[in-house]
C-alpha cells in the first residue's frame, strides 16, 4: 500500500546553490511536540512550531515552502523572543551541521556534580535546548525559546555525527564521532564533559537511549552493535550479526527490543537483553550473501525509527523508498517514494514520519493499525518494569511466553 503524504517543507534555492553541502543528515522533534528542527544544508538549522506547520498542511494542502516570514537569528542569538507563543527560527551554527537533539530539563533531575553554586546556568521547568553536532568537531547548545547560545562544546576532533538526550530530563548529552568515541556531557554541569566510551574501531555513525536512560546503544563502521550501561560508563555486550557498517540505531518505546540498520541492505530488531535477533526486514531479495553485502550499495539502508505504538518501524534505504513495517510481519504494510533520503524520525505523537532530503522534510502518516491485545500487555507491563524482571516473575510459562517478544 501507498504511505499517504502529509506535507513537505521545500528548502528556499537559488540558481547558483549547489546541491553539495545542502544534505539534510537529521530530523528531530521536541519532547513535547512543541518544534521541528531540521538541518537545511550549509550552517542553517530552521525550528518551526509543529502544530502551526501541520495546521498549514491541512489548509493548503502537502506543498508548504519555508520562505515566510521568520526570525532570522545570529550565531550568538537574542532575547527577543516569547516563550508563551512558540515562534520560527533561522539559526546559523557557524559550520556544516550533522547532528540535532532536543532536550527538556526536569528540575528533580539534578547534576551528578556536587557543587552546584557556581553554575551559569539554573535549568527551570519549561526549559528545551537544542544540541547542533558540527563538522569541526563542536557541539553548540542553543535555547530553543530565544535562540541564545548557552554553550560551545570543543572535545570531539571529529565531525559530531549523532547527539541523544537522555529521555529522564537529567540533561544528559551523548555525542557520537568519527574521532572513534562517545562523550557524555552533563549541560546542568554547565556542559561538564563526565566520560568518554572508547570501543569502536572506526567512526561512530549513531547513538540511542533506551527509554529508561539506562542503557546506551551506538552503532558505527564495523559490524558490532554496542550496548554500554550508562550508571557506570562501562560495555554491557556486543551484538553481532550485521555483515557491512550499522549506520543507525533505536529503541523501542517500552525499551524491550532494538531497531538496527546497516549497509548490509537489513534492518535487525533484536532483544538487546539476551542479544538475540528476532525479526530481519530485507530491503534486497535475495538478501545478499555476508561476503557480497557491502557490494549492493544502492540498498544500503540509511535511517530506522520506531513508532509511537511500538508497533511500526520505518526504514529509509538508498533504493528511493521509505518502508513501514509491523514488527509480528516480514513484508512491509506500507511503502513511499524518496530521492536520496538521509534520515527519519517519527513526531513526537507517532502519528507523522519526517525523512529529510537535499534540505528539505518529507511526511507522510504512519499506518493505523490496531495493536493485538498481546501487544499491548507487552507494553503496559514494560512501563512498571525492565524485560529482565518480566522474565523472572513467578507466573505460569505460558503467560510468560504471552508477555515475551518471540522469535
Amino acid at each position: 500500500a501507498r504511505a499517504r503524504t502529509v506535507g513537505e517543507l521545500l528548502a528556499p534555492t537559488s540558481p547558483f546553490d549547489k546541491k553539495c553541502g545542502r544534505e539534510n543528515w537529521t530530523v528531530a522533534f521536541a519532547p513535547d511536540g512543541s518544534y521541528l528542527a531540521w538541518s537545511q544544508g550549509h550552517r542553517i538549522v530552521k525550528l518551526v512550531p509543529w502544530a502551526q506547520c501541520l495546521n498549514n498542511f491541512l489548509l493548503h494542502g502537502a506543498k508548504n515552502g519555508t520562505n515566510g516570514v521568520s526570525a532570522r537569528l545570529p550565531r550568538q542569538g537574542s532575547e527577543g523572543s516569547q516563550r508563551s507563543k512558540p515562534c520560527e527560527h533561522i539559526i546559523d551554527c557557524g559550520d556544516i551541521v550533522w547532528s540535532l537533539a532536543f532536550g527538556s530539563s526536569v528540575p528533580e533531575k539534578q547534576s551528578r556534580c556536587v557543587n552546584i553554586e557556581w553554575h551559569r546556568f539554573k535549568f527551570g521547568q519549561d526549559q528545551l535546548l537544542l544540541a547542533t553536532g558540527l563538522n569541526n568537531g563542536r557541539i553548540k547548545i542553543w535555547d530553543v525559546y530565544t535562540g541564545k547560545l548557552l554553550l560551545n562544546l570543543m572535545d570531539h576532533t571529529e565531525v559530531v555525527r549523532d547527539l541523544t538526550f537522555a529521555p529522564d530530563g537529567s540533561l544528559i548529552l551523548v555525542s557520537a564521532s568519527r574521532d572513534k568515541t562517545l562523550r557524555v556531557w552533563d549541560l546542568k554541569d554547565d556542559g561538564n564533559m563526565m566520560k568518554v566510551l572508547r570501543g569502536h574501531p572506526n567512526w561512530v555513525y549513531g547513538c540511542a537511549f533506551s527509554p529508561d536512560s539506562s542503557i546506551l546503544c551506538s552503532v558505527g563502521a564495523s559490524k558490532a552493535v554496542f550496548l554500554w550501561d550508562m550508571d557506570k560508563y562501562s560495555m554491557l555486550r556486543k551484538l553481532e550479526g550485521h555483515h557491512n557498517d550499522v549506520v543507525a540505531c533505536e529503541f523501542s518505546p517500552d525499551g524491550a527490543l532494538l531497531a538496527t540498520a546497516s549497509y548490509d541492505t537489513r534492518v535487525y530488531v533484536w532483544d538487546p537483553h539476551i542479544g538475540v535477533i528476532l525479526r530481519e526486514f530485507g530491503h534486497l531479495f535475495p538478501a545478499p550473501t555476508p561476503i557480497f553485502a557491502g557490494g549492493a550499495n544502492d540498498r544500503w539502508v540509511r535511517s530506522v525509527c520506531f513508532s509511537h505504538d511500538g508497533l511500526h518501524v520505518a526504514s529509509l534505504a538508498d533504493d528511493k523508498m521509505v518502508r513501514f513495517w509491523r514488527i509480528d510481519e516480514e513484508y512491509p504494510v506500507q511503502v513511499a517514494p524518496l530521492n536520496n533520503g538521509l534520515c527519519c524520525t517519527f513526531s513526537t505523537d507517532g502519528s507523522v514520519l519526517a525523512a529529510g532530503q537535499d534540505g528539505s522534510v518529507y511526511f507522510w502518516a504512519t499506518p493505523s493499525q490496531v495493536s493485538s491485545l498481546q501487544h499491548l500487555c507487552r507494553m503496559a507491563i514494560r512501563r512498571v518494569m525492565p524485560t529482565s524482571q518480566v522474565k523472572n516473575l513467578p507466573i505460569p510459562c505460558k503467560v510468560l511466553e504471552f508477555l515475551c517478544y518471540q522469535i
